[in-house]
């Protein structure tokens, strides 16, 4: 299954089309969240976060809905998109039905969408390239290891989280050739999203295999991720938000994913009539995707580690290294 690309264009990417200033009394911009909630330490709360610091910025307030369940992403755009809301920014991939149906209603209505592509010509898609930022991870995973095992528990069973995991194991596989690493996935339901009790326990079994470091890119099932591994003394790694700080000294790094940074500029751009539809790919050279480095793991992060890291960093950026995505040939070379 490829990446969800849906609209009435061709299969290029669109050029970037301003839609026009908006007056003050129109900057009305809403947040809808995915499943898990917008508390989720993860996805969803970098959204959030963006939001925040928007109307913290800016003083005007936003209007935001969590779902509960699927068909309320469409209830919702058409709820927002009626009151005069926009832009409205929608988190997630599976939203990618429901923005293409509800923008083609409201024509005039800004819409962003993050980690899907939809080709309409007032749709913002803002697309992440989640397996370059997954690889910097897995260097420093492959070098903070003792065992020489590292693994990866990934949320729903789906093209997205399969981009994570294979950029995981490139980046582990480039820097310890020999290295083993475990992959599970926690479901193939929305659910898994959304359960850390059962992430907890597929990390225990992955620490039972040997497993030292674990990266979880599953929303809300990660936090029982990392709380499994900081009970058993062993190192985790976050996913979308800086995660460090949930258990310092036991979250070896995060993949940071920059939700907070397109959420906050799709409503400030609304704002200034800078708004702009198309699709946006945002990987290490943009600014888009990295790793976390704080107060919190700077006793993980070894010179040598550091080192490595920046230097895969820079390689990327070059394009000395070309990592690759699992949405090309649904599959990775990586093994």
């Amino acid at each position: 299954m490829k990446r969800i690309v849906l609209g009435l264009l061709a299969a290029t990417a669109l050029p970037l089309i301003s839609l026009g200033a908006a007056n003050a009394a129109d900057d009305k911009p809403a947040l809808i969240y995915d499943l898990g909630g917008k508390f989720d330490k993860s996805f969803n709360e970098a959204a959030f976060n963006g939001a925040e610091k928007y109307a913290a910025d800016s003083g005007v307030k936003y209007r935001e809905f969590e779902i509960q369940n699927e068909a309320q992403r469409e209830q919702a755009l058409r709820k927002f998109a009626s009151d005069g809301n926009s832009p409205i920014v929608i988190a997630g991939f599976s939203a990618a039905a429901a923005i293409e149906k509800v923008s083609t209603e409201f024509p005039d209505t800004k819409f962003v969408i993050i980690d899907a592509e939809v080709k309409q010509p007032n749709v913002r898609s803002v697309i992440f390239n989640d397996n370059e930022g997954s690889y910097l991870v897995g260097v420093i995973a492959a070098k903070a290891s003792k065992t020489g095992t590292v693994s990866f528990i990934g949320g729903m069973d789906v093209p997205l989280i399969r981009n994570f995991a294979c950029g995981y194991v490139g980046g582990v596989k480039a820097t310890n050739a020999d290295a083993k690493v475990i992959q599970n996935m926690t479901g193939d339901t929305p659910a898994a999203w959304n359960d850390p009790s059962k992430g907890g326990e597929i990390a225990k079994s992955q620490m039972d295999q040997g497993s030292d470091v674990i990266f979880a890119a599953a929303g809300g099932t990660g936090i029982g991720v990392l709380q499994a591994a900081a009970d058993a003394d062993k190192l985790s790694i976050g996913v979308d938000s800086n995660q460090n700080g949930l258990h310092p000294g036991k979250v070896l790094t995060s993949m940071l994913k920059r939700v907070d940074v397109a959420t906050y500029n799709a409503f400030k751009d609304g704002a200034d009539g800078k708004f702009t539809a198309g699709v946006s790919y945002l990987g290490v050279k943009e600014g888009g995707v990295d790793y976390a480095a704080d107060e919190n793991n700077a006793k993980l992060l070894t010179d040598d580690i550091k080192a490595a890291v920046e230097a895969a960093k820079a390689d990327i950026i070059s394009g000395k290294v070309k990592v690759h995505s699992y949405f090309s040939d649904n599959a990775c070379p990586y093994k």
